[in-house]
């Protein structure tokens, strides 16, 4: 079952002699339990393209479904209950609340939230991710890497049935990101998840099930073989 659609989409930004199209015509679709990864240099439309299909923007053209339901035509105000609902971000700017500690991150997710991860499950993530020691922290007094790595947390702590990942290794060493996408893997495929990872480093495909590649806003299917 499709979580995740996008129709016909395209997105330009401008008018005239100054008209960007960012996104040309994507058809693209994701299953439950299913690790894809976006790869394309900066600048390829990357970024606009998880944007779309994470309601933070609305499309020019073409339809965007989320759990058989088109958010495309929606107010801003109902797909923000869907996102809230239904999607992870992991964005590259960690989307940490600065006054608020690691612990207390995820403590307003329940006040907004239902059906979150037990505490039982929220402490082995946060074993997992390395930052238990962290939780009464602040985001000023974290390492990027640290930051990065709450942020991961704040996202899957919701259980989403959507993960939005830009670049979640950036800020992180190599043993320390190919433990985040193997967790992202593991999440993935036990809770029925569908991920998607937008990423410069072609290492971390391996753990994916499908790859995509973006080049000058045209979306296409890679075979894996080829692209690691």
């Amino acid at each position: 079952m499709a979580t995740l659609e996008l129709n016909q989409v395209t997105k330009s930004f401008g008018t005239g002699h100054k008209k960007v199209d960012a996104m040309k015509e994507t058809h693209f679709q994701a299953e439950k339990g299913e690790l894809i990864a976006v790869i394309g240099p900066s600048g390829s439309g990357k970024s606009t393209f998880l944007t779309i299909a994470g309601g933070l923007q609305t499309p020019t053209d073409g339809e965007v479904i989320i759990n058989n339901q088109n958010i495309t035509k929606l107010s801003e105000k109902k797909r923000s209950k869907i996102r809230l609902k239904e999607i992870g971000f992991i964005l590259q700017a960690s989307n940490l609340v600065p006054f608020l500690t690691v612990a207390n991150q995820l403590k307003l997710i329940d006040q907004v939230k239902k059906d979150n991860m037990t505490k039982e499950e929220l402490e082995q993530l946060y074993e997992n991710l390395g930052i238990s020691d962290l939780r009464n922290k602040y985001p000023a007094d974290l390492s990027g890497g640290e930051r990065q790595r709450a942020a991961i947390a704040k996202a899957l702590y919701s259980n989403p049935s959507i993960i939005l990942a830009d670049e979640p290794t950036a800020s992180l060493d190599s043993d320390r990101a190919y433990e985040v996408m193997e967790l992202l893997q593991k999440e993935t495929k036990s809770k029925k998840t569908t991920t998607i990872v937008v990423t410069h480093d072609t290492r971390l495909i391996s753990y994916c099930d499908k790859v995509y590649k973006m080049t000058d806003g045209v979306l296409v299917l890679q075979e894996k073989e080829v692209t690691e």
